[in-house]
């Protein structure tokens, strides 16, 4: 039995799907499926009823599933603590961001860091919420900036700040000339949205529920296209594409293209998102915790609002 074979089950037991599992833990599902074969031999029980197009989990194999993550805390848990030493602070922070915000808090997040806790440098990989979550799951990481809401229990979560929505159309749109947008006026317009799995997509349709609701029969908007990130959209609505949703932080002020857009506020009630720090309940270092908090309401990003620990406003960035 190895922590890699647990890894897997949990994988299966999430995804519900070998396919899917193989690649959250980025290898082939045959050496997936040979692997989890070997350990139901070596426990002398089935785990997952397979058949179908979804993967059920035996009861028994539910049990072993929930010792298997406890298992892969705990190891978690040990490596940090062998790495801690006598000061929290010391050694490397695995730190996981979403890719909506790491192009905006990082630059200004990094320096802060180094110059607030020199001796804990930070580990960055910028991934989807639904990888981090997994690469927390696993212990691959220590703890990650993403985007309420989670589909996730065992986790701790801060709030960090609260960022509102804006419009971003080109400069010559009729748009631009308007003081405020309701979400109604953007169901006409060709929209510019992230592609499937990014959170801040479905926040957008949230805000713009006609962009799901889009057919060629309908009088939704007229046509959607996706990008593969804000930055890349923000280029495309330059060249005057199309128009799009942006988090307040994503404004660009100092790039040679910003003459060539517009940022419009929404009218109220403004739709914005909440910027969380999660991290496993059984994560020894606390103190590290505190100390990237620290860091990140020390950054002044601009157009957010932080927060305290309880979710009350302390200031803009």
């Amino acid at each position: 039995m190895t922590l890699t074979e647990l890894k897997y089950i949990v994988a299966v037991a999430r995804e519900r799907h070998f396919g899917r599992a193989a690649e959250a833990c980025f290898v082939s599902q045959p050496t997936l499926s040979v692997a989890i074969r070997k350990l139901e031999d070596e426990l002398g029980v089935t785990l997952f009823e397979r058949g179908g197009n979804e993967i059920g989990v035996t009861p028994i194999g539910m049990r072993v599933v929930e010792q298997a993550q406890r298992v892969l805390e705990e190891s978690a848990n040990l490596r940090e603590i062998a790495r801690q030493g006598n000061d929290p602070l010391e050694g490397p922070l695995r730190v996981g961001v979403i890719h909506t915000v790491g192009p905006y808090l990082l630059p200004r997040l990094v320096p802060e860091q180094i110059r607030m806790t020199p001796q804990m440098p930070l580990l960055l990989q910028e991934n989807m919420t639904q990888r981090l979550l997994e690469l927390l799951r696993q212990g691959e990481i220590d703890c990650a900036i993403v985007a309420l809401p989670l589909p996730e229990v065992g986790l701790t979560v801060r709030p960090l700040y609260d960022e509102p929505f804006v419009v971003s159309v080109p400069s010559q749109h009729p748009l631009a000339q308007k003081e405020q947008i309701d979400a109604a006026e953007l169901k006409n317009e060709t929209m510019l949205l992230l592609g499937t799995g990014h959170c801040f997509r479905d926040q957008v349709l949230g805000v713009c529920p006609e962009l799901a609701r889009f057919s060629a029969a309908s009088e939704g908007i007229q046509r959607t296209f996706e990008g593969s990130s804000l930055e890349t959209i923000r280029h495309m609505v330059a060249a005057g594409i199309g128009v799009t949703v942006l988090p307040a932080s994503a404004i660009a002020t100092n790039s040679a293209e910003s003459q060539y857009l517009t940022y419009v506020p929404f009218s109220r009630p403004i739709p914005d998102r909440r910027i969380v720090l999660a991290w496993r309940k059984s994560f020894p270092r606390i103190n590290a915790i505190d100390a990237l908090t620290q860091a990140i309401r020390a950054c002044g990003l601009p157009g957010v609002q932080y927060l305290d620990d309880d979710g009350n406003p302390v200031g803009k960035g």
